[in-house]
């Protein structure tokens, strides 16, 4: 009988034991932060958690409570802020809300805002001033409130600056220009249908020699290009890509002074450049002395003949993708030499080619199929 009280007693004992803990545990959860368990996460694990949400998101749960707050404002969530989604509602006072939020920013896009007087200049200004330290990458592609107190700012307030994209602020003036030749840490310019002039652009190739991407696609204002070929081929030796589409006046002395000057380039852009002609050797002095070519384009060249596209293939082996629209001089036999030679090669353009019909191409797909053969045509 005692062996069964005693057993008994152990067991009221236990339980009065469970329930004391259960109280206990249930008290300290009390007087813990409200949080569950999140907050015992390590900080560096919510970061990246945080880091899945879009900025919306990011604004709704710094509500919830003074720890997710905490993580959704603090800088490191900001290093890349993309701003081009918002473009619409974007002004001003938004600016000044993320200011804080913002001083470790590196990679910044206001692409597409500040349109209808939604961005001032002193608000633009207000915000770099505060953020623009860090800044490597600035994108402000047809941001049409830029002018030149702008580009003075971005060029005070932003000396890390490696790539800049002006691309379509075609409303800047062409002095508003002269600026850039402070950012000397250029390494990516994009000034594509911009009104910057000829003066402007050879000072900026001169201060900015350790550029690797240019693109001066489309602006109108410069009078000679051959003038800023020979300056690119001087001070330029580590450019990979140079777009000059619709160029109005390059010759074959500026297309020397290029592939002489950077044996590094692997993107060419001389599409709509009327005033090249293959009769000049041009074409040919290129494949011979840009090894690395990658990707070239010579839209709308009719004077692009066999003879271009046999060196190309004898000395560009890289190929990854040539453009020869409207071309009446080249032939399906010098395509496949091409073909052979270039094992990367993943997309040809033969759009408007005269010699080269539907059959032609329906072969060249045969014996290539890895190659994706573009062919536009008029009846």
């Amino acid at each position: 009988m005692n062996d069964i009280e005693d057993d008994a007693y152990e067991e009221k004992d236990g339980c009065g034991m469970d329930n004391l803990n259960k109280k206990f545990s249930s008290a300290v959860l009390r007087e813990g932060p409200n949080n569950g368990y999140f907050d015992k996460l390590p900080y560096e694990l919510i970061q990246l958690i945080l880091n899945h949400l879009t900025l919306p998101d990011l604004c709704r749960l710094a509500q919830t409570c003074k720890l997710l707050s905490q993580h959704c404002c603090d800088p490191l969530q900001y290093i890349h802020l993309n701003l081009q989604p918002y473009w619409a509602k974007l002004d001003d006072t938004s600016l000044e809300f993320l200011q804080s939020r913002c001083t470790l920013v590196q990679w910044l896009n206001l692409s597409w805002t500040g349109n209808r007087g939604f961005i001032s200049v002193a608000g633009f200004s207000r915000f770099l001033k505060v953020c623009g330290s860090e800044l490597v990458r600035l994108e402000l592609s047809c941001s049409h409130f830029l002018n030149e107190t702008c580009l003075e700012v971005i060029s005070e307030m932003c000396p890390n600056l490696q790539a800049l994209n002006l691309s379509s602020c075609d409303k800047l003036p062409p002095q508003a220009f002269n600026h850039i030749a402070k950012l000397c840490s250029l390494k990516r310019l994009v000034l594509y249908r911009t009104k910057v002039e000829q003066t402007a652009l050879l000072s900026i190739l001169n201060f900015c020699s350790e550029l690797q991407h240019l693109s001066l696609g489309s602006c109108v204002m410069i009078e000679d290009y051959d003038v800023i070929a020979s300056m690119i081929g001087a001070k330029c030796k580590k450019l990979r890509t140079l777009d000059l589409w619709r160029c109005k006046n390059i010759t074959e002395n500026g297309i020397a002074e290029l592939a002489s000057g950077c044996p590094l380039l692997e993107e060419l852009d001389l599409g709509w450049c009327p005033t090249l002609q293959s009769s000049t050797g041009c074409f040919t002095r290129l494949a011979r002395q840009l090894p690395h070519l990658q990707k070239l384009f010579l839209t709308a060249n009719r004077s692009v003949c066999d003879t271009d596209i046999e060196e190309l293939a004898c000395n560009c082996t890289r190929l990854q993708q040539l453009d020869i629209l409207g071309t009446r001089m080249v032939s399906p036999a010098s395509l496949r030499k091409l073909l052979e030679s270039c094992k990367d090669l993943s997309l040809l353009d033969v759009s408007f080619c005269s010699q080269i019909d539907n059959r032609a191409v329906l072969e060249l797909n045969a014996s290539f199929p890895k190659v994706f053969i573009k062919k536009s045509f008029t009846q």
